[in-house]
């Protein structure tokens, strides 16, 4: 009988201390979930977007339209269209612009069109239509200068606004960018 009294009176301490015990892993692990959720998310997001600028510069280059603002619409309406499950209407935009090499002398913005509910500018061409665009990958007179002299290129800017699922990032004081970004050129 002492055996069995001492038994039960062992089992009830340690019964408290694996709940306490439990409690502290618990939330490292509820933690370390809700992280997870977010991170995968924002990770989806930002495939989604890089696949969307590719396909936008692919579109435009390819000119599926009669002019070249025809094909860049046609190009925009594409992306926005296969932009699922990112509603690019009212959280994100796309940005195309035609890049003209003028001679080896300057780039050239020759037109630019965007569409979507975010309100951002063009990172490539900020200045819209006749400016010069920042960021290109070679200097213009360059060997190897893309696009080439007397060619055009496109590029395609995807933004969206990537919003948290879970409170863990708040809690945490960690921000994704805002809003998300990719650019493709074709």
């Amino acid at each position: 009988m002492r055996f069995l009294n001492r038994w039960m009176s062992r089992s009830r301490e340690h019964c408290g201390q694996a709940l306490v015990e439990f409690m502290f892993v618990g939330i490292i692990l509820l933690l370390m979930l809700f992280g997870m959720i977010d991170f995968c998310r924002a990770l989806s997001t930002k495939q989604v977007l890089i696949n969307l600028a590719r396909e936008g510069a692919n579109q435009a280059s390819r000119g599926a339209g009669t002019t070249i603002d025809g094909a860049i619409s046609n190009a925009i309406n594409a992306v926005i269209a296969g932009s699922s499950p990112l509603n690019i209407n009212t959280k994100g935009r796309v940005i195309i612009s035609a890049i003209l090499n003028s001679n080896g002398v300057a780039y050239k913005v020759t037109n630019q069109i965007s569409e979507g509910g975010l309100a951002v500018t063009s990172r490539i061409a900020p200045g819209g239509v006749g400016s010069s665009p920042t960021g290109m990958p070679f200097a213009v007179n360059s060997v190897g200068a893309i696009p080439q002299r007397g060619k055009t290129m496109y590029v395609s800017e995807v933004y969206y606004s990537f919003t948290n699922a879970t409170p863990i990032g708040a809690l945490m004081n960690f921000k994704l960018p805002s809003p998300l970004y990719e650019s493709a050129y074709f």
